[in-house]
């Protein structure tokens, strides 16, 4: 059984979870609309050109986690599946998740975006496991912290090394999808790199090695 990995936002999603879900919260009035939509545009923006600090996003993005329920967020987050994500659900990213199950290989999303955000999605797509950045929690609530590594950039290597000492898998044959050059670290430990529908310097630097890209829009 081969580990065949992916990255969930504008890989397997036509669009990023983490950013919509900012978005779901402004149209909400959850949060200050208009400053927190500056925020998140901006982290966003940091994102994409590979320049994002990740702490820094997380003390925003998390905090709304803190200030509600568990059943109030996930009363949101149902409703949030339904007007966000699905839109964002790929045919092509579907049918690709297929041809890894009906090979017996292991389907893993490991994904910088937080847990909670991710779980639901995760399970939509009927993946084997996911890996996210974990949102610190006591008892049923949230902190507003997150905990341990968070699941980004080199921080992807090393939560799936820890999750690989835990388990019975290894990198032996394995797949790694992403579209994004902050996720270059784990495509260079993987044997089979894959760019899907990259950013311009993801895209450069596979044609460059000669790894496969592909379109899953």
């Amino acid at each position: 059984m081969s580990l065949a990995i992916f990255d969930l936002d504008n890989t397997l999603l036509n669009g990023d979870s983490d950013h919509a879900w900012g978005e779901f919260l402004c149209r909400r009035q959850i949060v200050d609309e208009a400053e927190y939509r500056a925020a998140n545009d901006r982290f966003y923006q940091q994102y994409l050109s590979g320049e994002l600090d990740i702490h820094e996003f997380l003390n925003f993005a998390l905090r709304p986690l803190a200030a509600h329920t568990p059943a109030q967020l996930r009363h949101w987050h149902h409703e949030f599946m339904q007007e966000c994500i699905e839109p964002m659900m790929l045919p092509k990213a579907a049918a690709l998740l297929q041809q890894h199950r009906d090979a017996g290989d292991f389907l893993l999303i490991i994904t910088a975006t937080n847990s909670f955000v991710t779980a639901p999605i995760a399970e939509r797509l009927g993946v084997d496991a996911l890996l996210a950045t974990e949102p610190e929690q006591v008892g049923d609530r949230f902190t507003g912290r997150v905990a341990g590594i968070p699941c980004f950039q080199h921080g992807k290597v090393e939560r799936l090394t820890q999750w690989l000492e835990q388990s019975s898998h290894s990198l032996a044959g394995s797949s790694f999808y992403s579209d994004s050059c902050n996720d270059l670290p784990l495509l260079e430990q993987v044997e089979h790199p894959c760019a899907v529908n990259p950013d311009e310097r993801l895209g450069r630097i596979a044609a460059e090695r000669g790894w496969p890209i592909l379109d899953l829009r």
